[in-house]
């Protein structure tokens, strides 16, 4: 008697019907170690040491803010302002096909005063006087650097570790690796500022990618639905929105025992989370609460809904409340033309917020253990894109050194690491790669970043790809 023969004996059932049970059975077997391969693995326990940061916000300047114009001041540009770029300089480096083809690189120097600021004595523009006042609370790493040159590839390279599409971002490794801090909201929050143009921006920024769906970001929209979906439709109460989600619950209980998909279980919590959200999405976005001199901070803007600065004071009160990553997106810096006046309106519009942002956490003690980083994906050239006017000039994307600022989370404050040359166009010192900040990043919430692994597709996979170092001497 054949094993088939015997079990249609034993059960009344027919050949075909053991035969798809059976296959159905190792396809669920070689399903769940598809989707999710880790799963025999042991994930190394978080943190590796000792954490100095508890969450982070990350208030990224989409298009490519330009160093020479904000942080990195070079007099030299200006002493040489419409003379042609050295060879000396340029050291027949790439250049992007935008000014790739110009006939000339005339040099344009800032237009723009710089000052010194603070008992550190830090370099900005006039076009930031709020975060000057803030600048010793600052670490100004202006050795930033990329491989990346057009904003696909390299909005994608920081926030994912890799300029190919498809790898988790860090707020998902960051999940992953710490679990959440609350129970009624998601651990990772994206916010991007309402009615702005400039290059677009996509949903993989804040995906998942290979981590189980349950670690991606989740929206937070501005308007009367912040998470769309959330609310019950018309005609069912809450009292049976909970019996249909138990209903649900178990049915997925029934298919998850029959093909153990993980995923399965990440749409229980899904819609769990959403069940409790219901309340606390509400309560978190209503600002009705905040205090006059609290909007008066944060300026005028926070009043709008969708603006930088109303998500600034947003990102604080998820903060508060146990978020553990928390992405602000802001576009419009991709200034290859009239960046004097561009410049002028993106300055005006994040400028308080993001200064406001550091006030407001210092005044209430979470800003020594909650990181924020403000930076785009690139700098800009110092030489002309198109053709340079004694008013006005483009700038185009430059991703051998660029400056970002961190503050707060074990940060060391009041400092400007790194250099650049007297053209702000080669790095002369400290160079901080992408992957060695997202190192450094991950070392303050207590993570080896080499440790924190993902097998997929036979290979372990970890947010610094296999680089990075941990930049010590911009710690605290």
């Amino acid at each position: 008697m054949n094993l088939c023969t015997g079990f249609e004996q034993a059960s009344g059932g027919s050949r075909r019907q053991f035969l798809n049970r059976f296959g159905s059975g190792l396809g669920g077997i070689a399903l769940a170690d598809l989707v999710n391969p880790a799963r025999a693995d042991t994930l190394p326990a978080a943190p590796h040491h000792a954490p100095r940061a508890k969450r982070i916000i990350y208030l990224f300047q989409s298009g490519g803010p330009s160093q020479i114009d904000l942080f990195d001041h070079k007099p030299m540009l200006n002493k040489m302002h419409g003379q042609e770029l050295p060879d000396s300089v340029r050291k027949g480096q790439r250049l992007t096909g935008m000014s790739g083809n110009q006939s000339s690189l005339p040099i344009a120097g800032s237009p723009f005063a710089f000052s010194r600021h603070g008992e550190s004595g830090a370099w900005l523009s006039d076009l930031l006087p709020h975060t000057a006042k803030v600048a010793d609370d600052l670490c100004f790493v202006k050795s930033m650097y990329t491989e990346a040159i057009n904003h696909g590839p390299a909005i994608t390279y920081l926030q994912t570790g890799s300029q190919i599409p498809g790898r988790p971002s860090f707020g998902a490794w960051l999940d992953y690796g710490m679990g959440s801090a609350n129970d009624n909201l998601p651990t990772f929050v994206v916010l991007v500022t309402r009615n702005k143009g400039g290059q677009p921006l996509i949903s993989r920024l804040w995906g998942s990618g290979f981590l189980p769906s349950r670690h991606q970001g989740v929206r937070f929209r501005s308007g009367a639905d912040p998470v769309l979906y959330l609310k019950n439709p018309t005609g069912v109460d809450d009292p049976s929105r909970r019996m249909l989600l138990d209903r649900l619950q178990e049915m997925h209980e029934v298919q998850f025992a029959e093909i153990p998909d993980p995923e399965i279980e990440t749409r229980i919590a899904h819609y769990e989370l959403a069940y409790r959200m219901q309340s606390a999405v509400p309560e978190v976005t209503d600002l009705s609460d905040e205090p006059a001199h609290i909007l008066d901070l944060y300026g005028p803007d926070v009043k709008t809904p969708g603006s930088f600065a109303a998500n600034c004071l947003m990102a604080r009160r998820l903060a508060e409340r146990g978020v553990r990553y928390i992405q602000l997106f802001h576009q419009g810096w991709d200034q290859h033309g009239s960046l004097p006046g561009g410049i002028r309106k993106q300055c005006r519009e994040t400028d308080q917020a993001s200064a406001a942002l550091i006030k407001d956490l210092k005044q209430r003690g979470l800003l020594e253990d909650t990181l924020v980083v403000w930076g785009g994906e690139f700098g800009r050239t110092n030489y002309c894109q198109g053709k340079l006017t004694q008013n006005n000039f483009g700038r185009d994307h430059h991703p051998r050194c660029f400056t970002m600022w961190i503050a707060g989370g074990g940060i060391r404050p009041g400092t400007s690491y790194g250099q650049t040359d007297d053209f702000s166009y080669n790095l002369v010192d400290g160079g901080v790669h992408v992957h060695d900040l997202n190192a450094t990043l991950m070392h303050l919430f207590g993570i080896d970043h080499e440790r924190l692994t993902f097998k997929y597709q036979g290979r372990r996979f970890r947010l610094t790809d296999v680089h990075g170092h941990v930049v010590r001497p911009i710690l605290a």
